[in-house]
């Protein structure tokens, strides 16, 4: 599938802000099953000084600093992605999570060691027994590891409710698990605490689900939001492996991966620090367009035309 991405976010001050600086993690990550042709970020006011580069966990970063009197910040994210479905793998064959588990402990380096960073507790995702006790439910003494995030998968779908009114992002994990609600984000992160205090490595997924609208209505723009679910390293020969608790199901090729990291305040799309603010408000509109509703871009000068049943091939080049 192709799609168009657009994520817009505006800040509103209180009073005019005279200096700002942030991050950004908005561009699409270059993956085996995902590729990205061209991306760009308009930002205005437009910034004094501005910079790219990679962090930890290799998720494109955009650093810009605003200066001058300014009492609205417009931060646009514009990207072309096609994803393709992963091949699919035989649960049945995955190794034992106990494997997986001890494979994070092996003294010299190797894809287990390697993924085992992220078997440890992160700033919103505590370690506790209650979450392991939860977990091993699932994760019965030798069972293959794919089958129990499938059936992990789907448990946290059957028993919490989502509802957007519930938490905030400060909102703890535990009190999700108690109360058996809240949004993808909140699903993410207990998944990851559940599974982080049984040793299996998982890592926090930021990105976009393709949402169809129903049958006969038009797609709303800016009715998509980002999304979060979770990527669990199966062993070395399946690698890393998502699971969305949100939707019940391993995502395809409607999901579209942005950044990974421990938990969110290591993908947080846009963040920064303002100098004479006082208090804000934030709109975000996210709109994932599949291809097919539109037409592909052709770069032109500073603008895009977009032209139907053109195509562009994995080189990046055009073809009509």
């Amino acid at each position: 599938m192709k799609y168009q991405l657009i994520h817009r976010t505006t800040y509103h001050y209180e009073g005019a802000v005279t200096v700002s600086h942030h991050l950004a993690k908005l561009a699409p990550r270059s993956l085996p099953g995902q590729y990205c042709p061209w991306h760009e970020l308009a930002i205005f006011p437009v910034p004094v000084g501005r910079g790219v580069h990679l962090d930890a966990y290799g998720n494109t970063t955009t650093y810009f600093e605003v200066e001058g009197k300014h009492e609205t910040l417009s931060v646009t994210a514009k990207s072309l992605v096609e994803v393709t479905a992963p091949r699919a793998t035989d649960a049945a064959k995955t190794p034992s999570w106990e494997e997986v588990r001890d494979s994070c402990h092996a003294e010299k380096l190797t894809h287990g060691s390697d993924a085992g960073i992220f078997r440890f507790a992160s700033p919103f995702v505590p370690l506790v027994e209650e979450f392991a006790a939860y977990a091993k439910q699932d994760f019965p003494p030798g069972r293959p590891i794919l089958e129990g995030v499938i059936a992990f998968t789907e448990r946290i779908y059957r028993e919490f409710r989502f509802d957007p009114r519930a938490t905030d992002i400060s909102t703890p994990v535990m009190d999700v698990f108690r109360r058996r609600v809240g949004v993808c984000q909140d699903f993410a992160h207990l998944m990851l605490a559940c599974l982080r205090s049984i040793g299996i490595p998982a890592r926090y997924v930021s990105g976009y689900i393709e949402t169809a609208p129903p049958p006969g209505q038009a797609r709303l723009v800016g009715a998509d939001a980002s999304h979060a679910w979770v990527s669990v390293f199966c062993g070395d020969q399946a690698g890393w492996l998502d699971a969305d608790p949100t939707n019940n199901l391993l995502p395809h090729d409607r999901h579209i991966t942005i950044a990974w990291g421990r938990d969110f305040s290591d993908v947080s799309p846009l963040r920064g620090v303002t100098l004479g603010a006082g208090s804000q408000r934030m709109e975000v509109a996210v709109d994932v367009i599949p291809i097919e509703e539109w037409c592909l871009k052709i770069l032109c000068a500073d603008h895009l035309i977009f032209y139907k049943n053109v195509k562009i091939s994995r080189s990046g080049t055009v073809h009509a």
